[in-house]
């Protein structure tokens, strides 16, 4: 079958990778010079398969006042008064209970560990370098009532097959000697130790150099952005661009946030609001933290990648303004700098920002969608879209080889 992904992504890349392994002849679309070039960029480098709770929860609306409130707090909000972000807030407000949060943890858990299959036997079967490390993660508290409910939240997915461990303050720098700085604070923390971490823009680089080799039948077209989607007899025949119309059997829409104005022509009106976060990669010189570290308190996450350290945090709900906030940097260096003093060379900062392609409720729609049989969905991972990429792709390529999903996909269907 013909099929084109539209996104050069880690979501579009894997969807393209998978497909072309089903014997699928692919070609991927994307208006930006080349892979990886904006959300997958630089990301928080973490591969966090058992953590993913979803970010609407039932006690986030508590905190919201204080985080607007903190100039520096992890979350920001403009409006801008279109009636799409309007309605994905009032979306965000009615997922934000425990019984929707715990369906739609364990709807992730059960797609985050699919993904972890996926590309643990990609890493087997490739040869991609990628500062890929199965170094496990620690998500560091600072209060009683946070340990607290980490340590619910974690007996809550050890019924999923998540395998992780309450320690104490003083067993979390023991693990990780890097933590000594911030240890006073520290109430305890949870590690997973089947976590992993790598670099999301080495691995696009990488597998896409591997979707060029003769071994698939995969062509790329860059600067070449899609202006429309053709439709005939009840299916999608083409995707419209200045080069002309590219044809075929069956179409993936992998774009993140620009999904929507795509669709919408389709009478497909897709909840998608970006989040902008940002990061830095300082290059290590001294004592950085080997596992993946996150500041629960700070909404921080800490990820060695080979010889750097990556850095990012944040959730700007600023429609889609993709500009640098400079405070925001200052804050992240900060928070850095004040973790781990000795770790990096705090003057190389390479600064990154992107906007995070979210649902309300945190779910991806992947699959057919409702009105296109032949349109595919691989859309809304947010701030999961590396861990949840192969997996998300593994569903996607069954679905659109007629064959059932990998997994039980309750919430998550297009």
């Amino acid at each position: 079958m013909r099929v084109i992904v539209l996104g050069a992504g880690v979501v579009g890349l894997t969807t393209a990778y998978l497909l072309a392994r089903d014997g699928h002849r692919v070609a991927v679309l994307d208006g930006a010079r080349g892979a990886a070039t904006q959300t997958s960029q630089a990301n928080g480098g973490q591969l966090s398969y058992n953590y993913v709770v979803p970010f609407a929860g039932p006690g986030v609306m508590q905190k919201v006042p204080g985080w607007l409130l903190d100039r520096d707090g992890p979350l920001r909000f403009r409006p801008d008064f279109t009636w799409s972000q309007m309605r994905w807030l009032l979306q965000f407000l009615r997922a934000c209970n425990a019984p929707i949060a715990a369906r739609t943890t364990h709807a992730l858990l059960r797609l985050a560990h699919l993904s972890r299959a996926g590309l643990h036997e990609l890493v087997e079967r490739e040869a991609i370098d990628f500062a890929f490390a199965r170094s496990g993660k620690l998500v560091v508290h600072s209060d009683g009532s946070s340990m607290e409910g980490a340590r619910r939240q974690m007996a809550s997915q050890a019924a999923m097959g998540s395998v992780q461990h309450a320690l104490t303050a003083a067993e979390c720098v023991a693990l990780e000697p890097s933590l000594a700085n911030i240890a006073p604070r520290l109430a305890g923390g949870i590690h997973t130790p089947g976590e992993d971490a790598g670099d999301c823009h080495l691995f696009c680089l990488g597998l896409e150099r591997l979707l060029r080799s003769s071994n698939f039948d995969v062509a790329f077209h860059y600067s070449t952005p899609v202006t429309q989607l053709l439709t005939a007899g009840g299916r999608v025949v083409g995707a419209a661009t200045s080069a002309g119309v590219h044809e075929a059997d069956a179409f993936v829409l992998a774009l993140g946030n620009g999904a929507r104005a795509l669709a919408s022509p389709l009478g497909l009106d897709l909840p998608i609001q970006p989040l902008k976060d940002y990061s830095l990669t300082l290059p290590i010189t001294g004592t950085a933290p080997s596992i993946s570290i996150t500041d629960a308190a700070a909404k921080v996450v800490y990820a060695r990648l080979g010889t750097d350290l990556r850095v990012a945090g944040m959730a700007d709900v600023v429609g889609n303004d993709a500009g640098f906030d400079n405070r925001r940097l200052d804050t992240l260096l900060r928070l850095a700098r004040g973790a781990f003093p000795d770790a990096a060379d705090w003057t190389v900062l390479r600064p990154w920002t992107g906007l995070r392609p979210s649902t309300p409720t945190g779910l991806p729609m992947l699959g057919p969608s409702a009105r296109w049989p032949n349109l595919h969905l691989n859309l809304g991972q947010g701030s999961l879209g590396f861990t949840l990429a192969m997996g998300s792709a593994a569903v996607v390529t069954e679905l659109l080889g007629g064959r059932p999903a990998p997994i039980e996909m309750d919430g998550l269907r297009a």
